[in-house]
């Protein structure tokens, strides 16, 4: 599809959507009630295809895509009225007798472009709240992703208006000519330098941008913890869907005496989740593509590797793999990994992790273990992260309460539950006056008399 064809389909979808049509409440429950339909019927084929993109589980499939996107549906569902009503503000007393209040409007036509490591999730989930904020969307699947895309493609045609929606596959090519078009938000998922160019395109049209960027995202491990269940959690947070989460912990900070025990319960909780022989379980991930198993591959060159690194491309398998106090100029520590290698930092004293954490670009996710309330409330007074959880990894992201969003280079603005829909809307401000009460203190000619009062009542 060459730009010409790109700009006539979002001419026409703007025109849709001066028709107002999906504006109303109904049109919005109509496509979140197909979106929902559309999940639950083809799961079976959601999950193969994230099988083939990157040998998902089934049950992880279900859990961190299918069964995300219709919880995010219901609570939509079910949220979506009250979301959609005017919001009461109280009016000053030089504005009597008057009300005010916020009334969100859809933004318009919005460009979605998802990820290729959630790549169900990471596309359906903000157009959830981009039909619950009445919006039309052009959708932007990963091609490295390729057999979702494919399927997403086919099912968004089936059961979405298609006025309103449309999908667009391809790479860098396709993504560009989208980029040029006028829209009226973009959200994108991804990394730090394309999520620089989207902000440069978005700039020539003045369009409002959603950026989810991930970067490293510590993970403080206090000696006074559950040992055996931080261990646990924090290897089911990092070596889900082969430590290709935007949110997974990206390295640990722990005290030097206690690195030893912790390594040794990674290694135990490793073993009781994937066996002997990780490669040969199905539970485990694969890499997406030669490309980044190469680049991970790299990240290990002349490291103190004491659990895991094997690697094997031509199955695109990397092992779950533990590095002792890598140097900290190396990619390993300075790039997103973004892969199965869990870098682990032995520190003189953890009253000093704060210092180390902010020398650093603001993460995306910030996990601390302890038992230690005030040392935990010292890292939350002095650190800054999108998010942060506390003697867990990721379940944050359970919870439709809260936004999910980046802070500095790990992005800006948020969606997820009423976050999502406040993002694609635009909160107009309205005031209604009343005919009876008209002071005339604003009114000419002014005095000393009229200044003296309106210097009291603002």
């Amino acid at each position: 599809m060459n730009d010409v064809e790109v700009a006539a389909q979002i001419t026409s979808m703007k025109q849709y959507f001066s028709t107002a049509e999906c504006r109303s409440l109904a049109w919005r429950r109509m496509q979140l009630k197909q979106l929902l339909t559309m999940t639950e019927y083809h799961q079976d084929e959601i999950i193969a295809a994230l099988k083939l993109d990157l040998n998902k589980s089934e049950q992880e499939s279900w859990a961190t895509e299918i069964g995300f996107v219709v919880a995010d549906i219901k609570h939509t569902l079910s949220h979506l009225n009250k979301w959609a009503k005017p919001r009461k503000v109280s009016t000053p007393i030089v504005a009597q007798l008057g009300a005010s209040y916020l009334l969100p409007e859809p933004k318009g036509v919005v460009l979605i472009m998802g990820a290729w490591n959630y790549p169900f999730q990471l596309l359906i989930a903000p157009l959830i709240a981009a039909i619950a904020a009445g919006n039309c969307a052009v959708l932007k699947p990963s091609e490295l992703a390729v057999n979702t895309s494919i399927l997403l493609a086919k099912l968004i045609s089936q059961y979405l208006d298609p006025k309103a929606f449309k999908v667009i596959q391809g790479g860098v090519t396709e993504s560009t000519e989208l980029l040029q078009q006028p829209f009226d938000h973009i959200l994108y998922t991804g990394g730090e330098q394309v999520g620089k160019v989207v902000m440069r395109a978005a700039a020539e049209h003045l369009t409002p941008v959603t950026l989810e960027l991930g970067g490293k995202s510590p993970c403080v491990v206090d000696a006074n913890t559950n040992l055996a269940v931080t261990a646990r959690r924090i290897v089911w947070s990092k070596w889900m869907n082969a430590g290709q989460t935007c949110v997974a912990p990206d390295y640990i900070l722990v005290d030097k005496h206690f690195a030893t025990p912790l390594i040794e319960a990674l290694k135990s909780a490793l073993l009781e989740f994937y066996g002997e022989d990780c490669q040969q379980n199905a539970d485990y991930g694969r890499i997406i593509n030669k490309r980044h198993h190469q680049r991970l591959s790299s990240y290990l060159e002349g490291q103190v590797v004491v659990l895991g690194g094997e690697c094997d491309e031509s199955s695109l398998y990397i092992a779950p793999t533990l590095v002792l106090n890598p140097d900290l100029d190396s990619a390993v520590m300075t790039e997103e990994i973004f892969g199965p290698i869990l870098p682990i930092v032995s520190v003189d004293n953890l009253q000093d992790v704060a210092a180390f954490i902010n020398q650093r670009p603001k993460p995306l996710a910030l996990y601390v273990y302890s038992k230690n309330q005030s040392w935990v409330d010292m890292l939350l007074a002095q650190t800054s992260a999108g998010s942060v959880c506390i003697n867990d990894g990721m379940m944050f992201m359970t919870n439709p309460e809260l936004p999910f969003g980046g802070v500095g280079n790990s992005g800006m603005g948020s969606y997820h539950g009423r976050f999502g829909f406040d993002t694609f809307s635009h909160l107009k401000a309205v005031m209604k006056r009343s005919f009876w009460f008209d002071i005339a203190l604003r009114y000419p000619p002014f005095s000393r008399s009229k200044l003296s009062w309106l210097k009291r009542l603002l």
